[in-house]
């Protein structure tokens, strides 16, 4: 049996790989349609002859037997105003944020290996919404993987009345029934108190998320309830945007305010750069006089100065959680929303 591709100068066909594998046809196609009850050996066999031969398989085609398109739309989300057509500032913080970088690493991580492909959509206003929701109601995505911070944000229960398969990043600040992955703020917040506490600091603040998020207000309530625990009935605070700058602004004022104060604990690893820059300009050195802790464990964690003790969030696992979940949901049919909330953890560097 020869196992020469013979396939120079044109395209390698079905026929092709199953001269090669020697097998049928009709096998191939199974395989490469991903159905189930097929010989492992002969599995690997065709698969072998798919690299040898170059054969790629007509999507198209592919589609119309497993009625799937291959692809899943990863959403990125806002909530402008009804009337705006574009924002054109939307993708340009989409691609700044360093969490946007570490959840694509981690969807692209599964859904490569199981020949799903990503489709990225903007949905920040509402004519980039229904452009959304058209693009999931004509299948040209086999589910949705959603991202969003925003409370008043409408796009996850648009998705939901669809009955396209969809898994958000963060619980819904209204209760929508899709699935989600999240991380448990509160515990994480608890994390950044009890280290400031053991570090001997007395007179701590917090820099807050932005308070009409979800995750912003749950560490801000999360670390509000440990420093109470530990007898503190009232918590400095200052609201930031999860931006440097908005660090920056947050720390001069309660520094202003609590010229005294000797921890901080930022809602986000950014806010907490900004909070260590504001703090040299003022002579205050990290961690000598004033202990700082952030949040997520992100890149701006370890480029900070000095670099920052932090709570992690694995970003990375979390998306691909979120991947997995859709995978499942597509492959299932499964309609029930499942909830995986991830445990956070303390990273001791040299700000406290």
């Amino acid at each position: 049996m020869s196992r020469e591709p013979q396939t120079r100068g044109r395209a390698a066909t079905l026929e092709d790989v199953a001269r090669v594998a020697g097998v049928s046809r009709a096998t191939v196609s199974r395989v490469v349609n991903g159905v189930r009850n097929v010989d492992p050996g002969i599995q690997s066999a065709v698969r072998e002859a798919i690299t040898a031969t170059g054969y790629t398989p007509n999507h198209a085609a592919r589609s119309l037997v497993t009625r799937k398109a291959g692809t899943v739309a990863l959403v990125v989300s806002g909530a402008g105003d009804e009337g705006e057509d574009t924002d054109p500032g939307f993708a340009a913080r989409v691609f700044a944020d360093p969490f946007f970088g570490r959840a694509v690493s981690g969807i692209i991580g599964y859904l490569r290996p199981h020949s799903l492909h990503p489709v990225l959509l903007f949905a920040e206003t509402e004519a980039a919404r229904a452009e959304a929701i058209a693009y999931l109601r004509q299948g040209s995505a086999d589910g949705a993987l959603v991202v969003t911070t925003h409370p008043a944000d409408p796009l996850p229960a648009r998705i939901a009345d669809t009955g396209v398969p969809a898994v958000l990043f963060a619980r819904p600040a209204l209760p929508v029934p899709l699935s989600y992955v999240d991380l448990a703020h509160r515990d994480g917040a608890a994390l950044a108190a009890a280290h400031l506490l053991a570090r001997g600091r007395r007179t701590i603040a917090t820099i807050t998320g932005p308070l009409d998020v979800l995750a912003g207000q749950e560490r801000f309530t999360g670390f509000r309830e440990a420093m109470a625990r530990h007898g503190h009935a009232w918590v400095p605070f200052a609201e930031g945007g999860f931006t440097l700058a908005s660090g920056e602004t947050a720390m001069r004022r309660l520094l202003d305010e609590h010229p005294g104060l000797d921890g901080v604990f930022a809602a986000n690893d950014l806010m907490a750069q900004g909070a260590c820059q504001v703090l040299r300009e003022r002579g205050r050195r990290v961690p000598a006089d004033v202990s700082v802790v952030g949040f997520d464990d992100s890149t701006a964690a370890v480029t900070a100065n000095p670099p920052l003790t932090t709570i992690r969030q694995p970003v990375e696992e979390m998306a691909a959680e979120m991947a997995r979940l859709l995978h499942t949901h597509i492959e299932s049919g499964a309609a029930e929303p499942v909830a995986v909330v991830f445990d956070p953890e303390l990273v001791i560097r040299a700000s406290s």
